[in-house]
Order: structure tokens, then C-alpha cells, then sequence
């Protein structure tokens, strides 16, 4: 067996088994996996937890800095809590969702893009598909911008207004070339992500954690609570729909509820940069400063159904089941209910914060009841919060778009000596170029629901699509079982209502 060592990483050289016509996975025109053993999966016990799980905690990161800062309070304050309900279903199904989505990446080493550009009726025409959502829904820097907005009252102790358009526009491109900057550094960048969202959930949640404890009154937290069940508290009854809620919003709200669309897509390609699964045998892409080449694989690999496969991937689907349900589904219910349980505590209900200033509303809230510094600790951690956000946005299109590019063209494999970097990094510069150009087009907060209406609509796509990958592409020792199934077409019509009802509702507007 031959060893390619890159740097401090090693790629073992594994024979292909010679494709037939009839391979299932390289009927759209990519190549057929290898074979290979599945690694064997770490065993952590007690504190070791918090090392085996990551991408978990990378996509919790986004979740906080979308649904649950931005619209959550914003639906919350205007319609009440009674619209929790929606949260715990989006949550539990995406977590469903993501854990399906690193079954693929665990038995392949591929992105679960990769697998979508395996089936019918071409790899280049699921390239286009994928590549085009993903801009439509994450290519707005509307997180830079509402963070743009939190710097601003930072600053200047006061909410942004329409004349100040211009100093949030500045302040919005230089947040978005500061998430260039971190990107460049480093040694494997999914690793950095990692650990600044580590940073933030600790950061974050515990403040809320502390804010909720200090200044919601306990009826609040019974509201909280039970309008997970559609309650509302303070009308003594059900109320899953308020009057005058505004549907838009909602879709937006539903969709952002956990990650969303293809930000949850993605995590399959942190997965793979992990080392999750297969994913150790694929590779990962480098950093462009700290950074070694890297030989990364464009094709995945597979597993024999023996005892000692299984073994080893029922060990790897408890480092999953804990990243995602341990880590992503608790974290994203408790980011969600902590923030909409403080801002209706400090904002009377029916207050409108989409303008420029949503992101500093709570903190001037805050600071007017309880002093200027706590007001501005509070804008510093939205500031932060909305950064965090749109950088990891940033990276998981940039490196969705790499991956699907490097699968699928031979001459960008060949380029530049078939260093991944070069692709990752050329990608980076164009995104970075619309971004400063898209942010003038309309205020973040419409951008943001514009982005997390489409991540609607792309899990109702990618649901059923992830079932036919999984069902027919994987071979059946790793097939998932009947209600999982189901939960994933569960999904796609519970995501579709609300499309329907977002769409009708922006047509009659």
C-alpha cells in the first residue's frame, strides 16, 4: 500500500474496484467509489465528548446568529411566544435531517452535494441546481450588514436611521472582508470554525442564560414554555397562527428554526473535513496562511457490510447522534426560547424591529432600563454573534461550491497543481466581490427573510432528495430504517405548507 503524506496528514492509496456499467452511484457520469475499511471510530468517555463532536457545533453557530437573534425576536415581539411551536418541529426535523445527512457522508467520505450529483439525470445539471439555491439563499451578506448595525450602536449609542445608510454600508463591507481575513489563517479550516463557535455557544447561551435568570419574570418562562406547544399564556388558550401574523415572516422564522436549507446541507462537508466516517480516508481543504497542500479525493469510498464494518459504524453513528441531537437540536431549542424570552420581556408586544437596527434594539432596551454598560454588552455580543454568523456563512458557500467544482471538472482538479486551495481561494474572491456590491440592494432584515424563505424551499427539494440518495445510492447495510423515511417526507410537506403560505402571502402584499 502506498502512502501520500501531506503535511502531518496521511491519504492511503486504496484500489478502485474496477466500475461496471451498472454502478448505481457513477450512472450520472462521476467516477464509482473505492473500496475500503471504514476507520475506526474514537470511543470517548466523560469530558472526551467534547472533542469527538464539531460540525455539530459549527452549524449550532449559525443557528444562533439567524433564526434565533434575528427573526425569532423580531416574529416573537410582534405576534408573542405562542409561535414557539414551530421551532421545536423545525428543529426536530432538521435534526433528523443533518443526521441523514452525515449517514451519506460516514459511509462515503463524500459532501452529500456529491451524492445529489450522482443521481439522473446528470452530475453537471444537480451541480447547477445546488449552486444556484445556495445563492439565492445565503449569497445576500445580510448578517454582515445587521451586524453593521450592532457596531453602529456600539459606537454611537443610538440606532441606526435611513441617513445613516452609508456609515452601515462601510462598516457592513469591512465586517464582510474581516471574515476573509480569519479564513486565510489557520491550518484546516473547518478546525477554526470549529473553535470560534465553540467560543461563541459558550459565550452566548450563557449570557442569555444569565440575562433570562436576572431579568424574566417567571410567567414569562411559563409562556416560554408552553407556547413550544402553540399556548398562548396570555390569552389563556391555543393560538398556533395570532392575528395578523405576518406570513412572510413566519416562513422565514420556520426555515431559520436550526440552520436551514443548504447552511444544513453543508454540514456534511464539515463532516467530511472532520474526518468523520470515511471522511478520514477524502481529505480536507487547507488554510491558504498555516496551510499545507493537501491531496483531496474527488470520488468517495464504501464499506463491506461484515461484523467489523458494523461494529465500527454503529461507533461512529453514536459520535453523530451526539453531535446532533446532543449538541445541535439542545443547543438550537435553548438559543431559540432564551433570546425571544428576554426581548419580549424588555419590547412590548407589537413592536416592529426590521429596520437598520435590529440587531441593536435589545440593547438599547436593555440600556435604557438597566444602564448604558449592560446596553453595551449586549450590542457587543449581537455584533459578535452576526460576524461569527456570516463568516461561517461565507465559508460553507464558498466551500460547497469548491466541492462541487472539484468533483465534477477533471481540469480543476488538474489546476494549479491540483491544490485545492487555489480553487477555495478564487471562489472566496468572487463571493466577496458580489457581497459588497448585493449589500446595497436592500436593508439586511429583507434580505435575511429572502434568504431563510429560500432555505424553505430547498429543504422541501433536498428532503426527498437526500431520501432517494440514501435509499438507492448506499448499499443496505447502512440504508436508513422506515421512520426515518418518513421524517424526511414529514419534512419536505411540514417545509412546503409554509412556502406555500410565505409565497401566497408576499403575492397578495
Amino acid at each position: 500500500m502506498v502512502n501520500f503524506v501531506t503535511g502531518s496528514f496521511t491519504i492511503a492509496a486504496l484500489a478502485t474496484v474496477p466500475p461496471s456499467a451498472g454502478s448505481v452511484e457513477a450512472r450520472s457520469g462521476l467516477d464509482p467509489w473505492s473500496r475500503a475499511d471504514l476507520p475506526v471510530p474514537p470511543a470517548p468517555q466523560g469530558l472526551g465528548w467534547l472533542k469527538a463532536v464539531g460540525p455539530g457545533v459549527i452549524i449550532l453557530g449559525v443557528s444562533i446568529g439567524s433564526g434565533e437573534f434575528l427573526l425569532g425576536p423580531t416574529a416573537f415581539v410582534r405576534h408573542g411566544l405562542s409561535l414557539l411551536w414551530v421551532v421545536g418541529i423545525a428543529v426536530t426535523l432538521q435534526t433528523i435531517f443533518n443526521t441523514e445527512l452525515m449517514r451519506y457522508t460516514l459511509a462515503t467520505g463524500e459532501p452529500v452535494f456529491t451524492g445529489f450529483m450522482r443521481t439522473r439525470p446528470s452530475s453537471t445539471l444537480w451541480a447547477w441546481v445546488y449552486v444556484v439555491l445556495y445563492f439565492l439563499q445565503v449569497g445576500w451578506p445580510a448578517w454582515a450588514g445587521v451586524a453593521a448595525g450592532a457596531i453602529f450602536f456600539l459606537f454611537t449609542q443610538r440606532l441606526p436611521t435611513a441617513a445613516d445608510a452609508n456609515s452601515i454600508y462601510v462598516i457592513g463591507v469591512a465586517t464582510f472582508l474581516g471574515c476573509v481575513a480569519i479564513l486565510s489563517f489557520g491550518r484546516r479550516i473547518e478546525k477554526t470554525l470549529e473553535l470560534l463557535n465553540w467560543l461563541l455557544i459558550v459565550a452566548i447561551l450563557g449570557s442569555f442564560l444569565v440575562l433570562a435568570v436576572v431579568f424574566v419574570p417567571g410567567r414569562t418562562w411559563a409562556a416560554g414554555a408552553l407556547g413550544l406547544t402553540g399556548f398562548d399564556l396570555t390569552r389563556g388558550s391555543f393560538d398556533f397562527f395570532p392575528e395578523g401574523t405576518d406570513l412572510f415572516l413566519l416562513g422565514a422564522l420556520v426555515a431559520y428554526s436550526g440552520a436551514g436549507g443548504v447552511t444544513n446541507i453543508v454540514l456534511s462537508n464539515w463532516a467530511r473535513d472532520r474526518g468523520y466516517g470515511m471522511g478520514e480516508r477524502a481529505g480536507y481543504i487547507p488554510c491558504a496562511i498555516g496551510g499545507t497542500k493537501v491531496l483531496l479525493a474527488h470520488n468517495g469510498f464504501i464499506f463491506a457490510g461484515d461484523s467489523e464494518g458494523m461494529r465500527r459504524w454503529r461507533g461512529w453513528w453514536r459520535i453523530i447522534s451526539a453531535d446532533q441531537w446532543g449538541v445541535f437540536f439542545t443547543g438550537a431549542i435553548l438559543g431559540m426560547i432564551l433570546p425571544a424570552m428576554i426581548y419580549v420581556t424588555f419590547l412590548p408586544r407589537g413592536t416592529n424591529i426590521q429596520g437598520l437596527g435590529v440587531s441593536a434594539a435589545l440593547a438599547q432596551a436593555i440600556g435604557t432600563t438597566s444602564g448604558a454598560l449592560l446596553g453595551g454588552v449586549i450590542a457587543f455580543l449581537g455584533a459578535w454573534i452576526l460576524f461569527k454568523t456570516q463568516l461561517d456563512q461565507l465559508e460553507g458557500m464558498v466551500r460547497a461550491i469548491t466541492d462541487i467544482l472539484w468533483t465534477g471538472n477533471s481540469r480543476v482538479r488538474r489546476w494549479r497543481g491540483g491544490d485545492v486551495r487555489a480553487v477555495y481561494y478564487s471562489v472566496l474572491a468572487a463571493v466577496v466581490l458580489w457581497g459588497i456590491v448585493a449589500l446595497r440592494l436592500a436593508q439586511p432584515i429583507f434580505l435575511l427573510q429572502i434568504g431563510a424563505n429560500m432555505a424553505g424551499f430547498v429543504l422541501v427539494v433536498a428532503s426527498l432528495h437526500l431520501l432517494y440518495v440514501n435509499t438507492r445510492l448506499l448499499p443496505e447495510h447502512v440504508r436508513p430504517p422506515m421512520w426515518r423515511r418518513a421524517g424526511l417526507v414529514v419534512m419536505s410537506l411540514f417545509y412546503g405548507f409554509f412556502v406555500i403560505r410565505s409565497a401566497m402571502a408576499l403575492w397578495n402584499s
